[in-house]
């Protein structure tokens, strides 16, 4: 009970790892200390290690949480159907916390991460082999489908970390572009934020499955 008499939820591990990310979420990951993270549990940073071993204990945990907000392909779905749910799936909990995706891409990786990682792989690892592809394409299929969905998903918060950070300069570039000169350019660039161009996730992961499905029906 803290001094205004409300009962405080005991701390715990994963009371920590949901406060580290709401804090990264809100102010990015380089704003996550143990001092700024123990302020907004209300209790000294020292507290903290009794259930985290220290940052990058943190860190793993964090992304390990992220992991499991990933809906993993289902056996009963039709092979396209639950790839195609699970990486959209995964895009959008990687949107919800933009510091993530990089994270998940260093290495080593910690225990947290790599269990919940493992869990992944291999659901979707098991999809694909259930949908008859050889060994060799189910190994090539998994890479093609990770890369697109943590590469476009690095661009996606590339560009609006952009965008967001300096307006201005994207107003001069189109308004300086000498669009006779870069006529495909220019175009280019007038339909960004026009309605339907915003799948563009979507669009490229449909080509890789009906890509994967030719693959598969011409084994």
């Amino acid at each position: 009970m803290n001094a205004t008499g409300e009962v405080r939820e005991p701390l715990n591990r994963t009371r920590v790892l949901r406060a580290a990310v709401s804090l990264a979420d809100d102010a990015g990951i380089e704003s996550l200390s143990m001092r700024k993270l123990g302020h907004i549990l209300g209790v000294e940073a020292m507290s903290l290690y009794r259930h985290v071993a220290n940052k990058d204990d943190i860190l793993d945990g964090m992304v390990g949480l992220v992991m499991t907000e990933i809906e993993l392909p289902a056996a009963t779905e039709p092979w396209g159907q639950a790839v195609r749910r699970s990486a959209i799936s995964a895009h959008e909990a990687l949107l919800r916390h933009p510091w993530a995706c990089s994270l998940m891409m260093m290495v080593p990786i910690g225990r947290a991460a790599r269990a919940a990682r493992t869990r992944y792989m291999d659901a979707l690892l098991a999809s694909l082999r259930r949908a008859g592809l050889t060994p060799d394409l189910t190994y090539r299929a998994y890479h093609v489908l990770d890369s697109h969905v943590l590469g476009f998903t690095l661009w996606q918060i590339g560009h609006q970390f952009a965008s967001e950070g300096d307006v201005s300069v994207a107003a001069n570039f189109v308004e300086e572009l000498p669009s006779d000169q870069y006529p495909d350019l220019a175009l280019h660039i007038e339909q960004h934020g026009q309605p339907g161009h915003d799948d563009e996730f979507e669009f490229g992961l449909d080509l890789v499955i009906d890509g994967l499905t030719r693959m598969m029906e011409g084994q």
